[in-house]
């Protein structure tokens, strides 16, 4: 007689929704929850408890400034979200956003994430009565004849509905962008001024008369933003990070901003951490092999776990194992696809979704998972120069290590090298994806 488990766990179309790369976990959801898995022991950080700790313990009632970064895809947005909702258990009102929903990313200008800010904390505290803002006022009006836009301000003001279109206009249109900088450029100090006395202080004052400990921004998708220089030469990540360093850091609440990863690389990453009071924090892959190079069972475990939860989300770890039989044609599929993605969280979800996509029916053979990494793989190299291949093959020879922008550019961004932890000791392997291909088979 057949058993339960000789019967598909869940339908192939469920399961290829759940993997779903570009879906980032909310911990507020009560089904995004079952599928977290808390990585921060094999990575070698507790970053977010760091975080947490700075803002709700040390600093409660002092702004703090928070620097974090990470190969995009890694974990960053989820991790966040589980900051929000651990700092909201500790009683402070916090206000998340992802930057790329105001901003435009290749062109960004300190008045623009100040706009942004301002809008997403009052949208957040519409309730409370902030007074005239009789600053934020003239500013918000003079910027709409700057753009040439109808603003309503009279009677019953919404700074959130005022600053929206004015965002809205600007991101949409390069030329009213130009005018809208122009103008704010010189009114920098004026606007942050006026956020925190008629914005920050009047609502944090009201926050804690309703028994909540503080306020804390968290923006997201700010490591998105675009390298293009300046038209004053100077890159645009250099100069909203470092040379404007004081602006993000002068409002009066406590502060978590998403930086590039390239920072951590340039010329001027000394002058970044100088300008700031902590190092940035940085989110590094999930390890699937020790510095060593021997395999890192901790890291592996959770990432099977990763891939078995969004097949059979809530189950026990025990009943998820005993049904891989019914989900891959052998455990060593499973561990091949762990291994291959290097940690990286969304390239697993990648490879796994196309696996499903191709596999179509339980259970998924290895000799589809292989056409989907073979044809990731030769994605990832069509553009690869020999220079590129000569400073890969230096990263697996010269000890795990990486630097300068050069390197940075050319390897990180495109996450062909990947970076991990060890007791707080960063070090570099290349992506595991490459290196089947012939030309680093000799190293």
């Amino acid at each position: 007689m057949p058993s339960s488990f000789d019967k598909p766990v869940l339908d192939v179309r469920q399961f290829f929704q759940t993997t779903n790369p570009a879906r980032t976990l909310d911990p507020q959801n009560e089904n995004d929850r079952k599928l977290y898995i808390d990585f921060s022991e094999v990575r070698g950080e507790q970053i977010i408890t760091e975080i947490k700790d700075l803002i709700t313990f040390y600093e409660p009632e002092n702004p703090t400034c928070t620097l974090f970064t990470g190969h995009i895809g890694c974990g960053k947005s989820t991790e966040l979200l589980k900051l929000r909702v651990e700092l909201e258990a500790e009683g402070f009102h916090v206000v998340y956003f992802e930057s790329t929903e105001d901003l435009e990313m290749a062109d960004v200008d300190i008045g623009d994430v100040l706009l942004a800010i301002a809008r997403r904390i009052s949208q957040s505290l519409e309730d409370i009565d902030i007074g005239e803002a009789k600053g934020l006022r003239g500013l918000l009006q003079k910027a709409a004849k700057v753009l040439m836009t109808e603003i309503e301000l009279e009677g019953e003001f919404s700074l959130a509905a005022g600053i929206g279109k004015i965002t809205a206009r600007a991101k949409n249109d390069a030329t009213l962008r130009d005018r809208l900088n122009q103008f704010l450029g010189p009114q920098k100090n004026q606007l942050v001024e006026a956020i925190n006395e008629e914005l920050l202080k009047p609502a944090i004052e009201q926050l804690k008369q309703r028994g909540k400990k503080g306020l804390v921004v968290i923006v997201d998708n700010l490591d998105r933003i675009d390298n293009r220089p300046k038209a004053f030469g100077r890159s645009q990540q250099e100069y909203l990070f470092i040379d404007q360093h004081e602006c993000l850091q002068r409002l009066l609440c406590h502060k978590v901003y998403t930086i590039p990863l390239a920072l951590k690389f340039s010329s001027e990453y000394g002058l970044l951490t100088a300008r700031y009071t902590d190092d940035p924090k940085v989110l590094p892959m999930v390890p699937v092999k020790l510095r060593n190079g021997q395999p890192c069972d901790e890291g592996m475990r959770l990432l099977r776990q990763l891939v078995l939860a969004r097949a059979m989300p809530g189950q026990t770890e025990v009943d998820q194992l005993a049904q891989v039989p019914q989900l891959f044609d052998q455990p060593e599929s499973l561990d091949r696809l762990c291994m291959v993605s290097g940690g990286h969280v969304r390239d697993l979800l990648r490879l796994l979704n196309g696996w499903v996509r191709k596999g179509r029916t339980f259970p998924l053979k290895q000799e589809k998972l292989e056409e989907v990494i073979r044809a990731r793989r030769n994605e990832m190299t069509l553009q690869l120069s020999a220079d590129e291949w000569t400073l890969l093959r230096q990263v697996r020879q010269q000890r795990k290590k990486v630097g300068g922008d050069d390197d940075y550019q050319r390897l990180i961004h495109s996450r062909l090298v990947f970076e991990y932890r060890d007791q707080g000791e960063s070090w570099f392997d290349v992506n595991p994806i490459l290196l089947e291909a012939e030309e680093l088979k000799e190293s």
